[in-house]
């Protein structure tokens, strides 16, 4: 009986353990881009598309790492990965008073950019 209980947990803690992997590499690619952007004067055109893809590339390698080690339903794990994700940085955004003008379009793009990276990254593990 207790063993089935620590198998139950060990998939969201693994959860979480990949979550805040993709944070931490958030924050890494996130501070090199603002060295890019003081060093080289950067667009904004360029910074936002470099956001996306610090996304996408967080969601995935979570997505990914949850797939290695779930092995069971990995997309599924992967879509969880990259909707929780989101969750928090929606979260964060509105606590911070970014998200205080509505919901707009580039909020569901964001959850679709996060949810299909996670969701990939689970695929191909």
């Amino acid at each position: 009986m207790e063993q089935s209980s620590k198998t139950e947990r060990t998939p969201v803690i693994f959860l979480l353990k990949s979550l805040l992997f993709s944070y931490i590499l958030t924050g890494a690619l996130l501070v090199i881009l603002a060295f890019l952007l003081y060093k080289l004067n950067l667009s904004e055109k360029i910074v936002s598309a470099a956001i996306i893809v610090i996304y996408v590339a967080a969601t995935f390698f979570a997505g990914f790492m949850t797939g290695k080690k779930i092995r069971n339903r990995r997309f599924l794990w992967g879509l969880l990965e990259g909707c929780a994700y989101f969750l928090v940085l929606a979260a964060v955004s509105f606590a911070v008073g970014q998200g205080k003008t509505g919901i707009d379009t580039s909020f569901f793009t964001t959850l679709v950019l996060c949810a299909g990276g996670g969701m990939l990254g689970g695929m191909l593990s």
